[in-house]
């Protein structure tokens, strides 16, 4: 299983792997946003968001970021990435974008990145990790991986839209 990863800091020369594996990752979860919403609401309302996602992973690999980004390794081959952002203020370490291969999906590597990331936390003194996913069914793997690690809390949020 996910018992032989290893976990390294990643720099800006792990951006064109990260970002093969962030766009197929993420390709299911847009086109489930594209179906929620319709063509038309999701051109206007998160069309942009999505496509500005990449900008986004290459902004969080910069030094000054702010953001620890590690690269998930199996047999020296990247097979997901996970950032982490520690707030040495108050003490709450979050975990950002990240996303697993989905070639090597359903092998507990997504468990492994969250509880590499937790360890992290611990490491550098944070007392709480937050972590931000979606309701929707696109996101129900990720769901499962976050509470298998133990995130049981959480605040029910609905984003609503229309078209005017």
């Amino acid at each position: 299983m996910a018992d032989d990863l290893s976990f390294s800091r990643a720099g800006a020369e792990h951006l064109p792997r990260f970002e093969q594996i962030r766009a197929a990752a993420f390709a299911p979860v847009f086109a489930s946003f594209r179906a929620i919403l319709g063509d038309e609401l999701y051109e206007l309302v998160q069309a942009r968001d999505d496509a500005a996602q990449p900008a986004l992973l290459a902004s969080m690999l910069q030094p000054d970021s702010g953001w620890e980004v590690y690269a998930a390794q199996r047999a020296a081959i990247v097979v997901g990435f996970v950032s982490v952002r520690l707030d040495p203020t108050t003490k709450v370490g979050e975990i950002g974008l990240n996303a697993v291969d989905p070639d090597h999906a359903g092998h507990g590597i997504g468990t492994a990145m969250y509880d590499f990331a937790l360890a992290r936390m611990r490491e550098a003194g944070m007392r709480a990790a937050t972590v931000g996913t979606g309701g929707d069914p696109s996101h129900a793997p990720a769901r499962r991986a976050y509470a298998k690690v133990g995130f049981d809390a959480a605040i029910p949020s609905v984003w609503m839209s229309r078209i005017l």
